[in-house]
């Protein structure tokens, strides 16, 4: 008898996981890498980029956040305080103007990093940062930023264009330029207003 009620509580806790699974079904995925461009240098898969690519949320880098700097400082050095025991009561204001003009290549991580070592070698209550822990390069110019989505842009219209010519200008169905590409037919659709791309031009081919 106790067997089987063990079973059925198993088998009752099986089907609730189950539920509960099938509604917490979402994806949040996170990155720093530009995946249209891995598309295009082939080291992303375009089918994979448009099923997760629903709701996308661009955050800018955090050099282009000077005003959240100091939040950030705080919270890092409180957190990093409390772990090593330490009280730290106030930040230099050399330290705040440093933190604010450097651009942060390694982005909200770099920050990270630099709080807590700095942290764990603080002697006094008054916070601050050695210069030398922050590395000094070239970042990429603003045409060169500029460049870049231009040119994913005219790549991404190209690969249009062609799964289109394929197809004679048929979108949606298993042979479409949608299924080609690996998106749903109404994202294709979109880009293609987006992008101005006729598609009568490719049936007559």
């Amino acid at each position: 008898m106790t067997t089987k009620l063990e079973t059925a509580d198993k088998q009752d806790f099986l089907e609730e996981m189950s539920e509960w699974i099938e509604a917490f079904d979402d994806v949040i995925a996170a990155t720093h890498r530009d995946l249209q461009a891995a598309i295009v240098a082939g080291d992303f898969r375009s089918d994979l980029f448009y099923r997760i690519n629903v709701f996308p949320i661009e955050i800018p880098p955090l050099r282009e956040r000077q005003e959240d700097i100091p939040m950030l400082v705080k919270y890092f050095i409180d957190r990093y305080a409390r772990k090593a025991g330490k009280q730290i009561r106030s930040v230099s204001n050399k330290t705040l103007e440093l933190l604010q003009s450097y651009p942060w290549p390694g982005n909200i991580r770099e920050l990270q990093n630099v709080i807590e070592r700095s942290v764990i070698v603080c002697d006094t209550e008054n916070f601050s940062v050695d210069e030398s822990w922050l590395s000094r390069g070239p970042l990429p110019t603003q045409s060169e930023n500029q460049a870049l989505p231009e040119k994913l842009t005219i790549e991404e219209k190209a690969m249009i264009e062609t799964a289109l010519a394929q197809t004679r200008g048929q979108v949606a169905g298993p042979y479409g330029a949608a299924a080609k590409l690996g998106m749903p037919a109404s994202t294709l659709e979109s880009k293609i207003k987006t992008l101005k791309v006729s598609k009568r031009r490719f049936k007559s081919l």
